[in-house]
């Protein structure tokens, strides 16, 4: 079993703290969903957890197993075994997304996978998330649609098995079907070897993908946590109800941050 323990983090972009304070602690075996109004720091955290340069640490601690996350590159991370799944997938022209899967499940593993075995577990999981039968053979998520590069993101996710990903979003921009075969697989990963964290806006990837806790993230902190009781009222009356809960004031952003 491993864990990820964040405590008392802070964040800032260009002077400005976004992230004030969150403790959040993820074993292998959960869901942590993470819910909250725009503006509230949820993908400054899974960018910040990962090592995106523009965010700057000010405060606090991130750690997977012994591994002291801040300390650590972006590629140093993935190889301790975190995974960002996420919300915008870029294109990368000129290479294939068969040999970037390769490629990247080489740089994490540090091992060279026979050729034939890495084609029958990528074949096999394009197939589990219902991806087109050209997939590997096309340049990554170039001309691929929003639900397509979500897919992908997931196929990335099964190929390299990490200990614990962070998934930003992944519902947006996927129908209904989309919606539940990826919902559906990362459901079905959930095990001792692997958990994570579901950013989200919206109660209908959690009727796949079950979460163990449920966090409410406002003003760059962690402010309630539960279980499905929580999705249920925020569904029902918004984050108002936290505003009358709590007793606090906050601005719905007009972006995510």
């Amino acid at each position: 079993m491993s864990t990820l323990s964040i405590v008392d983090l802070h964040v800032e972009i260009e002077g400005k703290e976004i992230l004030k304070g969150v403790n959040l602690e993820v074993k292998t075996g959960e869901v942590h969903a993470i819910m909250g109004p725009n503006g509230t720091g949820k993908s400054t955290l899974a960018s910040a957890l990962m090592g995106h340069p523009k965010y700057e640490v000010t405060k606090g601690s991130a750690s997977l197993d012994d591994a002291n996350l801040l300390d650590l590159e972006v590629d140093e991370r993935a190889r301790e075994g975190l995974f960002l799944a996420m919300q915008y997938p870029q294109e990368v022209s000129g290479v294939t997304n068969s040999d970037f899967m390769r490629s990247a499940l080489k740089a994490v593993t540090g091992k060279d996978v026979p050729l034939i075995k890495f084609i029958m577990d990528y074949e096999q999981n394009a197939t589990d998330l219902k991806m087109r039968e050209d997939l590997p053979h096309r340049y990554l998520n170039e001309g691929f649609s929003g639900g397509e590069r979500k897919r992908n993101e997931i196929l990335q996710l099964k190929t390299l098995k990490p200990k614990i990903a962070i998934l930003d979003e992944i519902d947006s921009g996927l129908d209904i079907d989309a919606l539940r075969i990826v919902g559906e697989n990362v459901n079905n990963m959930i095990s001792d070897d692997f958990g994570c964290i579901l950013i989200t806006h919206y109660q209908r990837i959690l009727d796949y993908i079950k979460p163990t806790h449920v966090h409410i993230m406002i003003d760059g902190k962690i402010v309630l946590t539960g279980g499905s009781d929580l999705i249920e009222k925020i569904d029902q009356s918004g984050y108002e109800w936290v505003k009358e809960e709590l007793g606090i004031d906050f601005e719905v952003g007009k972006e995510s941050l």
